[in-house]
């Protein structure tokens, strides 16, 4: 049974950084693309990183790009985002989502499992 389980959100500063986790069970990071989308309220879910299979690409979004850095460790199944200089509108849910033998894909629609989320808010 897959699940992924994301953790890290919290409130924080402008200015902050933080780092968020995405421990998966039952597949493998090694032959899974993995995907962080976020979704403010009122707000479709949007891309922010993605990693491939390989580990050897790496997708960012625009507005995150120098800011937020895609991380696996694939001895311990893990995928993490390390958000830095985070802005008010950072803030949203975050999820998490794998693909089989993903190349760092940036659609919502090619991704098959998804964590529940977790709740990252940047205040002013």
């Amino acid at each position: 049974q897959v699940q992924l389980v994301e953790s890290g959100g919290r409130l924080v500063q402008a200015g902050d950084s933080l780092r968020l986790s995405c421990a998966a069970s039952g597949v493998s990071l090694s032959t899974s693309g993995m995907g962080w989308f976020r979704q403010a309220p009122g707000k479709e879910r949007e891309f922010v990183a993605a990693i491939s299979w390989s580990g050897t690409t790496k997708v960012y979004a625009d507005s995150v790009k120098g800011r937020f850095f895609i991380l696996r460790d694939a001895a311990e199944n893990t995928v993490f985002l390390q958000m830095n200089i985070l802005k008010p509108e950072d803030t949203g849910v975050y999820y998490c989502t794998f693909r089989p033998w993903g190349n760092g894909d940036a659609r919502a629609e090619d991704y098959d499992f998804w964590g529940q989320g977790t709740q990252v808010t940047v205040s002013s």
